[in-house]
This record gives structure tokens, C-alpha cells and sequence, in this order.
């Protein structure tokens, strides 16, 4: 497979059960490797888009392919081994608070393990040296064994992108990763990401509300408007006025996709 082919939406849409339209016509392909952010106010379809790259929405039409071979209908073992290779990072941090930041962080590997050894907790020793190896990636080699709802919330979030590394990612997915976070800790959290981009080649895709961070960050810039893709340059071709119009009013965001939001990151490791 060529670069450019590494993953493509083919006039992808999805339509929710009250018939709102999530998505519309998505045609979009990925390099390999690159850091892509995605922008576009709440209730575009960002977390749609997102979330259809690990099948945690099927899509009503259209294909999604990843490496080549159609995601779509992906079932059991095919759909474990997908989402054992996509990292997903929430706004909402999704740790297990009163566990330990290292059980967090093991969690991480669970999809390389039967069901009864990670319910255990019996990970291999070489899982556990590389749990360290990933906190000091992030910069919390010391709170290996503290408790995660003693951390602060941006020390919750790299927890959460050093369990996204434990997977061996091909693909990162964040959704609205500093949303919540200050501006020194939303820095801290995005050099990770792009640190994981650049020296593991690995794929990230961002959903940010933020223009400055989206062009601090990405090697390139797609929009989204009422569920359709209006915006796609990379960014040395980026300008104030493109951004600005990817933000006209489109109304609230469409009360299906907030909740399928919600309950679709319930539980999620």
C-alpha cells in the first residue's frame, strides 16, 4: 500500500436513528504517519468521524478502509484486533480513578490478552517494564503506583497517552484531548501526541476547538460543517479567513449525537 491509501472514507455517511445526518458524503484519505487535526464546532461531526475509524459508530453508506481492507463489516476477532491497533484518547480522560496509574496504564494491553489474564491483572514483566517506559515518555516515571484520581487532570490525560503508546498503535485517536485542560498542561499533552507522531510514525487525528493549536500542531487542517467536509489543506496552505469560515453558526449541536457520544465512550478503556 502506498502512503497516501492508509486510511480513506469513500462517501461515508451516517444517518441516526431520528434520521439527523452525522455524517454526509466523506471523501478523505490519510497518509500514513501524519498528524491530522480535525476542526469544526460541536455537532460537525468530529467525534462521528472519529469514532467510525474504530467502528464505535457504524456508518449507514459508503467504506471505510484502513491498510488497504474494508473496516465495515468487521466482526469479533477481525474488530478486536482493529481497535487493538487504534490508541483513543477522550476528552473525559476514561481511567479507572481508584486504580493505580500503573493498572491504568496496563490496561492498555488488555487486547493481547485472554479475558480471564487481564481481569487477573497477570501481565507479563516485559508489559510492565514498558508501562514505565511510556509514563517517563510523558513525564510521570514517579507516579507509577499512585492512584489515578490523586493525579490532576492533565497528569490524568498523559496517563491516558501512555496507555494509547502500550497498545503499539498504527493510529491515535483524540477527541478534544485538552478541552478541560489549562494552556501550560494542554502544551504538555499535545508535545506528547506529536512526539508519539514523530518518532513512532504513528497516525494521529485530533479533534480540537482551538485554530491556534490546530496550527501549532498539525501537518494538516480539515473542517467540518453540519456533518459534511468543507475544509481539507495542509498547512502550509492554511489561512485566518479559511479557519474563520469553517466556523460559521450552524446552530446546537444535534441532541442524537450527543448522546450517542456519551454512552459510546461509557466503559471505554
Amino acid at each position: 500500500m502506498v502512503a497516501e491509501n492508509f486510511i480513506e472514507f469513500k462517501d461515508v455517511g451516517k444517518v441516526y436513528p431520528n434520521g439527523t445526518v452525522g455524517l454526509s458524503h466523506i471523501n478523505l484519505t490519510i497518509p500514513k504517519g501524519q498528524f491530522l487535526v480535525v476542526v469544526g464546532l460541536s455537532g460537525s461531526g468530529k467525534s462521528t468521524l472519529m469514532r467510525t475509524l474504530n467502528r464505535m459508530h457504524d456508518i449507514s453508506s459508503g467504506d471505510i478502509m484502513i491498510d488497504g481492507q474494508s473496516i465495515i463489516n468487521y466482526k469479533g476477532k477481525q474488530l478486536r484486533n482493529l481497535r487493538r491497533k487504534i490508541g483513543m484518547i477522550f476528552q473525559n480522560f476514561n481511567l479507572v480513578k481508584r486504580s493505580s496509574v500503573q493498572r491504568n496504564v496496563l490496561s492498555g494491553r488488555v487486547g493481547y490478552y485472554s479475558t480471564w489474564r487481564s481481569a487477573l491483572g497477570l501481565f507479563s514483566q516485559a508489559d510492565k517494564q514498558k508501562t514505565v517506559e511510556a509514563l517517563r515518555r510523558v513525564g510521570l516515571g514517579e507516579k507509577l503506583y499512585t492512584r489515578a484520581d490523586q493525579l490532576s487532570g492533565g497528569q490524568q490525560q498523559r496517563v491516558a497517552v501512555a496507555r494509547a503508546f502500550m497498545q503499539d498503535p498504527k493510529i491515535v485517536l483524540a477527541d478534544e484531548p485538552v478541552a478541560s485542560l489549562d494552556p501550560l498542561t494542554t502544551d504538555s499533552v499535545m508535545n506528547d501526541l506529536k512526539k508519539l507522531n514523530d518518532d513512532f510514525g504513528i497516525t494521529v487525528i485530533v479533534n480540537l476547538h482551538s485554530l491556534e493549536l490546530a496550527r501549532k500542531y498539525a501537518d494538516r487542517i480539515v473542517g467540518l460543517r453540519g456533518g459534511e467536509l468543507v475544509y481539507d489543506k495542509t498547512i502550509d496552505q492554511v489561512t485566518d479567513t479559511d479557519l474563520d469560515n469553517i466556523y460559521q453558526s450552524e446552530g446546537p449541536e444535534p441532541e442524537s449525537e450527543a448522546i450517542v457520544m456519551h454512552s459510546a465512550t461509557e466503559g471505554v478503556i
